[in-house]
């Protein structure tokens, strides 16, 4: 494991990461010169750039695997990388991923087919299950500085006395981040980080979803120091190409765009 991951490490036990959202090698590349600590790879953004569809459990093992190795290539921040519920091995899917170059892996708890975390009508595997697949996880990794983030999405149907009683379990079992999938209120963020406060905190902030926005000082000051902006790169790329196909269709090239030579530069074109 590289040495930038122990350092991902150690800067999540002092400090706040802020780990934006990527998707494919480009968006993974133009994160990459931003200067994060951390960038998080999510099945919602590969389901979408890979195959035009919903985070509704289309993803295979091989897809995640694939994709991870191709954005580590293209990148030196740490990445981290959802992975559903794990596919069918949880032991085989953390080395395939420590493999693939990724920093950590996320695993979560929900029944099949899982749904993505801020769409309605998730269902989560029983409490001794879920807890079984960090174990499992925690066992399996190759090194230690490979992160193992445990989500619970019960919040939803089972409440948020059982989220955090999931996340507290998850603790025990070895996890090095937890991550309590869609609080519906700052008031439950705040339940969370006086819970779970002495274990690093991951929220999550999708815009337009099921969970509040809340500024970054005070998700810092609630106790979390874990933040993702999954699909928020996403959704400013959807809108853009939206717009280009858009002047195309109508006849005149979009003004909103990087120059040739630019795009050339940032997939690696140098000039002679």
């Amino acid at each position: 494991m590289s040495a930038d991951h122990a350092a991902l490490r150690e800067k999540i036990a002092i400090q706040t990461v802020i780990a934006p959202g990527v998707f494919d090698g480009l968006s993974a590349r133009l994160a990459d010169s931003a200067g994060f600590d951390a960038l998080y790879l999510s099945g919602y953004g590969v389901s979408a750039s890979q195959l035009a569809k919903p985070d509704n459990g289309f993803l295979t093992l091989p897809d995640m695997q694939m994709r991870i190795e191709t954005i580590c290539a293209a990148i030196s921040t740490p990445l981290i990388a959802d992975a559903d519920t794990g596919f069918d091995d949880i032991g085989a899917t953390v080395q395939a991923y420590e493999g693939a170059g990724a920093a950590g892996i996320q695993i979560e708890d929900q029944q099949l087919p899982k749904i993505c975390g801020h769409i309605s009508g998730r269902e989560v595997i029983a409490r001794a299950d879920a807890v079984a697949k960090i174990t499992d996880a925690v066992a399996a990794r190759r090194d230690a500085d490979f992160l193992i983030v445990a989500r619970t999405d019960a919040r939803e149907q089972n409440g948020i006395d059982e989220a955090i009683e999931r996340g507290r379990l998850f603790a025990e079992a070895g996890a090095d981040i937890l991550f309590i999938e869609s609080p519906e209120s700052e008031d439950e963020f705040r339940q969370i980080g006086a819970a779970l406060g002495n274990m690093p905190l991951l929220a999550n902030m999708v815009e337009g979803g099921r969970s509040p926005l809340i500024p970054r000082a005070k998700l810092v000051e609630m106790g979390f120091n874990f933040i993702i902006y999954p699909v928020a790169a996403m959704a400013a790329s959807a809108a853009a190409l939206h717009a280009a196909y858009q002047h195309l269709l109508d006849g005149e090239p979009s003004g909103q765009r990087v120059s040739f030579q630019e795009l050339s530069h940032m997939v690696g074109f140098l000039e002679k």
